[in-house]
């Protein structure tokens, strides 16, 4: 895992009040991060156009200039001029270099974006729309310095951005690079050290977000050898109206590890032979999987789910019914909420006063999950998205592994049995969704079929290649 920070501007106060880091020094360690990436990525003699802005983050530009000169067609634009301090020390040192400068937008192979960094809180100008326009048509290798112009504080593009294959971020991770309107802007995001360590520089700075890495992925392995079924957990999935949904969680929960699985309810589809089936909760459940394929909610065996005391997933259906309430008064309870952004908005709109639709949700994601568990800090929230949010309490876990493979009616129902899978098994409700999430991605990131081809079962399927896929030979 890795910290995530909504600034980094207190992180590099202390590098020059307690460290004796100058900002010049900061600059110089930023910018030959990126020119070794350029390096390594690219062969000598490639041509760099590297556009920059008038304050710090142009300064980076202008010094990435001076560490590529020697080896690397660099032409530098300055479509705005330089206004900060640093920015006009740094060119004041290219210009007596004799860097190339250029007035206007040109092909390279690599464009490099320095016009705005972190931190942006105003709109951009029309000048800046139009060249981000115009960088946008160019076909050459586009890396952006520290932040994608155009991305705010949020994480939202304001109004627009750039478009990054790849961001090169300084000191440490930002927050707004994993917002899911900031995604298909950011690229691949690479984090590169200021003059010291990663740890030396965040040390003291705590965070109650973190990064997921795929790293961090754990199976449920099976260790011990005398076992019975038993021994790993019972799983009861509530049928709904479409028992498609619950079957796919059924079956999902069973390939990660759950000992037994029963579908409860009067299910008219032929099960699968590894799928039990029975009316009401099995004696020995361990856990329970409800929402899924649920439009009704008068059936008897509702009353015995909010009176059972087993963990409990709850997903689709139920955040459209006030019977959710009753849910969220359960503070003894291990429970797991697995909402997309529709379905968190009518979750919001049930239980919080201020009004919420999805537009000004997926615009603050991360500020909206907060203020949801300052209020239910017993449950665990997944809130759906491209990178999924987990939290309980003050605690933030982004999944930035999603991917549109998964944008396809059942992949919900497969994370569903996975964490479910994961809570029968013993496992807290926080742990389980992580791992549920992560298990989701890594099997989809293990699919080799089109991007527009895979199907919930390749999803189930792919579960048992993880360890492969993990650790391959």
């Amino acid at each position: 895992m890795q910290p995530l920070y909504k600034s980094c501007y207190p992180l590099d106060t202390r590098c020059y009040e307690e460290y004796a880091l100058t900002e010049d020094i900061l600059m110089e360690h930023a910018s030959m991060g990126m020119a070794n990436y350029i390096r390594a990525n690219f062969k000598e003699q490639s041509s760099v156009l590297i556009v920059c802005g008038v304050g710090n983050n142009g300064a980076d530009g202008v010094v990435l200039a001076r560490h590529l000169q020697d080896s690397y067609d660099v032409k530098l634009y300055l479509p705005f001029g330089v206004r900060s301090v640093m920015a006009e020390v740094q060119l004041r040192r290219a210009e007596a270099l004799d860097i190339e400068f250029v007035d206007e937008v040109e092909e390279a192979d690599v464009i490099v974006d320095a016009i705005f960094g972190a931190g942006l809180s105003r709109e951009l100008d029309e000048r800046t729309r139009k060249l981000i326009v115009k960088l946008e048509k160019l076909d050459g290798f586009k890396i952006a310095c520290d932040v994608p112009t155009g991305i705010d504080v949020d994480g939202n593009p304001f109004p627009m951005a750039f478009f990054a294959d790849v961001t090169i971020t300084m000191g440490a991770l930002k927050e707004c690079l994993y917002s899911d309107m900031a995604k298909d802007y950011v690229g691949e995001v690479i984090c590169v050290d200021l003059g010291l360590n990663h740890a030396k520089y965040t040390e003291g700075f705590e965070t109650d977000t973190m990064l997921l890495e795929e790293f961090d992925l754990r199976l449920p392995h099976r260790k011990k050898t005398n076992t019975h079924k038993g021994n790993f957990g019972h799983l009861a999935v509530i049928a709904g109206e479409k028992e498609g949904a619950g079957i796919l969680s059924g079956l999902s929960a069973l390939r990660f590890g759950a000992g037994l699985l029963t579908m409860v309810g009067e299910v008219q589809t032929s099960l699968p032979l590894a799928l039990m089936q029975d009316i009401q909760l099995p004696y020995n459940t361990t856990a329970i999987a409800f929402g899924m394929g649920f439009n009704e909610f008068e059936d008897e065996i509702v009353e015995d789910v909010l009176e059972s005391k087993d963990p409990l997933l709850l997903d689709a259906g139920v955040f459209s019914n006030e019977i959710i309430l009753e849910f969220l008064e359960q503070r003894d309870r291990e429970i797991v909420l697995t909402p997309h952004p529709k379905e968190f908005v009518s979750l919001w709109n049930m239980t919080i006063d201020s009004p919420l639709n999805i537009a000004v949700l997926q615009a603050n994601r991360f500020e909206k999950v907060r203020e949801f568990c300052d209020l239910f800090p017993h449950v665990t929230l997944l809130l759906k998205g491209s990178n999924m949010i987990i939290a309980q309490n003050r605690k933030l876990f982004v999944n930035p592994y999603g991917s549109s493979k998964l944008s396809k009616g059942g992949s919900g129902d497969v994370l569903s049995g996975l964490i479910g899978a994961l809570l029968a098994q013993g496992e807290d409700s926080l742990s389980s969704a992580i791992q549920g999430s992560l298990a989701l991605t890594a099997s989809a990131k293990s699919y080799d079929g089109a991007t527009y081809a895979m199907l919930p079962t390749d999803l189930i399927e792919g579960v048992e290649g993880l360890e492969r896929s993990l650790n391959p030979l």
